[in-house]
Order: structure tokens, then sequence, then C-alpha cells
């Protein structure tokens, strides 16, 4: 099974960028995601910066996929969609319909993202049909469900990409809850954004982690951690595990992922400087999302 890093989320420097890439390209990862699906307005790279990373990590090893903006509000914003679409190197991730038609179009391969928000197996024959290569499923799909979907479609040939690690993108808005959270106006926001670079955490009036607020996009509070159900995405007919990208200890991500995926012993080891009772699974188990089941269900043996 293939670890891929998806793109960063957050509105990061242009010289964060370069040196968080500039290490995973030494990490044990297949494939990383390069790009801005949240934000037409962060510009620390453009296109071409973004192609041109592309290009180094591709002599690293890696297999690079360019992301599409998972919210196209403005004509500038699909032309930018088609001229990554139609870049001629590297595969697209397409975030939207936009992106599918565009690529589609260009008779090019691509990957349908999560937010394309497909269900059933009619909608997974139609996007194959116009040329989806890979499915990575809504992050609220448990994976019976994943499952399922894949047995209806009845394909073999069509990659599965779950997501394993990282805030649960869950909603997207034509409104910036982080300008609206600093009493400024969208189009005159400041890039606030700069100010989060792991998002801006909104709790409960109990000081429980409820969401993580990024631009126009609300993220759970909690972070996705699926280690402890490596095997169980695999035997849902899953090919990749994506990572997404976090502030603090990404590297010891990716080798804890590795690690486990190799079967190595101690592999379920906890990450440094991420607590379990920040970590949620629910989703992938059929439960309520911010629930931590595996965790829960693994104590469980222990005690019997």
């Amino acid at each position: 099974m293939q670890l891929t890093l998806g793109p960063v989320p957050y509105y990061w420097s242009a010289d964060r960028l370069h040196a968080f890439y500039r290490a995973a390209a030494d990490w044990p990862l297949d494939t990383v995601y390069l790009g801005e699906n949240v934000c037409s307005k962060r510009r620390a790279f453009s296109l071409d910066d973004w192609i041109g990373l592309g290009r180094e990590l591709t002599q690293a090893g890696k297999q690079v996929i360019l992301s599409s903006l998972a919210l196209v509000e403005a004509r500038s914003e699909m032309g930018v969609v088609r001229r990554l679409c139609e870049n001629g190197e590297f595969r697209v991730e397409a975030n939207d319909m936009g992106a599918v038609q565009l690529a589609s179009a260009a008779g090019a391969p691509f990957v349908g993202g999560s937010t394309l928000n497909v269900y059933n197996p009619r909608t997974l024959a139609v996007l194959r049909r116009a040329g989806m290569v890979r499915w990575v499923p809504s992050v609220e799909m448990p994976g019976r469900m994943i499952s399922e979907n894949l047995q209806g479609l009845g394909d073999p040939d069509l990659e599965v990409e779950v997501q394993g690690f990282g805030p649960l993108p869950l909603a997207w808005s034509a409104r910036c809850f982080t300008a609206r959270a600093a009493d400024r106006p969208k189009d005159q926001c400041g890039f606030r954004c700069l100010e989060h670079p792991s998002g801006l955490p909104m709790g409960t009036r109990d000081g429980d982690a409820f969401l993580r607020i990024n631009g126009t996009q609300l993220q759970s509070g909690r972070w996705l951690h699926l280690l402890d159900a490596l095997e169980d995405i695999r035997a849902a007919g899953a090919n990749a595990v994506r990572l997404s990208p976090w502030g603090e200890d990404m590297a010891g991500v990716v080798r804890a992922y590795a690690a486990a995926l190799a079967g190595e012993a101690g592999a379920d080891r906890p990450i440094p400087g991420l607590a379990p009772e920040a970590c949620c699974d629910g989703y992938w188990f059929g439960e309520a999302g911010m629930a931590r089941v595996a965790r829960n269900a693994r104590f469980q043996e222990e005690l019997t």
C-alpha cells in the first residue's frame, strides 16, 4: 500500500513551503500532492512555482499530483484550474466537477478528490468513464461503505486512497471564517491565515476541541489518526493512505505510518506532540466523527 502526502491545507509562507518540501523529498513517501485547494487568494506559490517544485520532487523519486481548488467562485479561478488540468506534465487531483470536465476534455487521467462527494457505484462509473484513475472517498465515509461501493462498481483497476492522518476537511464556504473572526471583510482579509499556520482552533464552552477554522474551510478540531486501522483500510480495497500535513513533527508522522505499513515492531508507538485525546477515527468505523474507536477497542482487548 502506498503512502501519500496531501497538499498543505494552510497558508504558509514561500520560505516555509520550500523548507517543508525540501525535507519531504527525503521522507519515505510514494506520492506528494502539491497546490492550493482552499483559497485562491493564497499566492505564496504560483502555478509555475508548484510545477517547478514538482519537478524537483520527481527527481527525488516521488510521484507528483497537482491539486485543484475545491470551491471555484470566479472566472479567473476557473482559468487557473484550466491551466492546471492542461499542464501536460503532472496528474491532477480534481476537487470539483469543473476540474473533472476540464481534465476529461484534455484527455488527462485524474484523481477524484474527496470533495466530489461520491457515495454510490453509479457515480463512480460516470467518473471512471470521464477518466478518473484514483478515487479519494469523502472523509465521513465508513470503510464498510467504501468496500460496498467498490464491490458495486466491480472495477479492480480503480485505485483508492483513504485519508489516514490529519485534520478532517469538513466544509467550505464562499465566506471566509478567519477574516470574520478578525472582524474583516473577505476582500480585505489582510491574509490573516498566515497568523494561523495550523488553523484557528475553535472549542466548546467545556474546553473540548470542536472545529478548526482555516480560511474558507472548516476542519475537525481533532486529528484523524488511523494508524491502528491500516489493515482495515487495506481490506476495504484501498491502495494508498494519505497523510495531511500539519505544523509539528510531520517527519515523525510519516516515519510512523511507513513503519506500520512495513510491519515493523513497535510501529504503533505514539507520535510526538500528538496526544491520544487529540485524535479521532469515528467516521471510519461508522461512528461519530469525533470518537476514538480503535484506541478504545485496543484498550478493551488489553483488559480481556
